[in-house]
C-alpha cells in the first residue's frame, strides 16, 4: 500500500510536466534547465491507496458487484470490498 501522495508538477517556462511523490515544503527543480517546478494537482487515487495506477480511462474497470470504477490492478473493489471478476474479454468490453 502506497502512503505517499503523488503530484503533477509543471515547469512554467517550458510546460513540461512530471508526476512524482512530493513532500510538502520541498522545492523540486527541472533537471533540464534548473527552473523550479510548480504543483499543478494531486494524482488520483489519493494516498493511502492499494493501487499505483493513476485514475485514467485506460486504467479503470467496473466492479462486477456495485458497478463503480476501480483500478485494473486491484482484485477487491475499493467501494464495496468484494472480489471483482477477473479481467477478460467480457470485463474489458463494458
Amino acid at each position: 500500500m502506497s502512503t505517499s501522495q503523488r503530484y503533477r508538477l509543471r515547469n512554467p517556462a517550458t510546460g513540461r510536466e512530471i508526476v512524482l511523490e512530493a513532500e510538502p515544503g520541498e522545492i523540486y527543480l527541472d533537471r533540464d534547465d534548473g527552473e523550479a517546478l510548480e504543483v499543478v494537482g494531486q494524482v488520483l487515487p489519493l494516498a493511502p491507496s492499494s493501487s499505483r495506477l493513476p485514475w485514467a480511462v485506460q486504467n479503470l474497470r467496473f466492479c462486477s458487484w456495485c458497478d463503480q470504477l476501480a483500478q485494473k490492478d486491484l482484485n477487491d473493489c475499493p467501494t464495496c470490498g468484494r472480489r471483482m471478476e477477473p479481467l477478460g474479454p467480457r470485463a474489458e468490453a463494458r
